[in-house]
């Protein structure tokens, strides 16, 4: 069983940033990818950012200048630091690892930019 657990989301001001953090726990034997997706009201869940084992990183073209993602292989742990936010950045962020055959996903974590 593998749990994520999600940090970091919040009320932030257009412009303004947060740091997501996601750590995973349990019977983990091998991690090929980590990352984030999204989900705004109304909206498919669509990809924001993600990472591979060998640090292969994979953004959405809306994030990309704006956003970055890292991990720390040891902790386990994912982060996205967002910068610049937008309005059209608000939905539920939720973690994902890849860890094959299988894919665990997070509770999600609200992040709001208002206007």
């Amino acid at each position: 069983q593998v749990q994520l657990v999600e940090s970091g989301g919040g009320l932030v001001q257009a412009g303004g940033s947060l740091r997501l953090s996601c750590a995973a726990s349990g019977s983990i034997f091998t991690i090929m990818l980590m990352g984030w997706y999204r989900q705004a009201p109304g909206k498919q869940r669509e990809l924001v950012a993600t990472i591979t084992s060998g640090s292969n990183t994979n953004y959405a073209d809306s994030v990309k200048g704006r956003f970055t993602i890292s991990r720390d292989n040891a902790k386990n742990t994912v982060y996205l630091q967002m910068n610049s936010l937008k309005p059209e950045d608000t939905a539920v962020y939720y973690c994902i690892l890849y860890s094959p055959p299988t894919s665990y996903w997070g509770q999600g974590t609200q992040v709001t930019v208002s206007s």
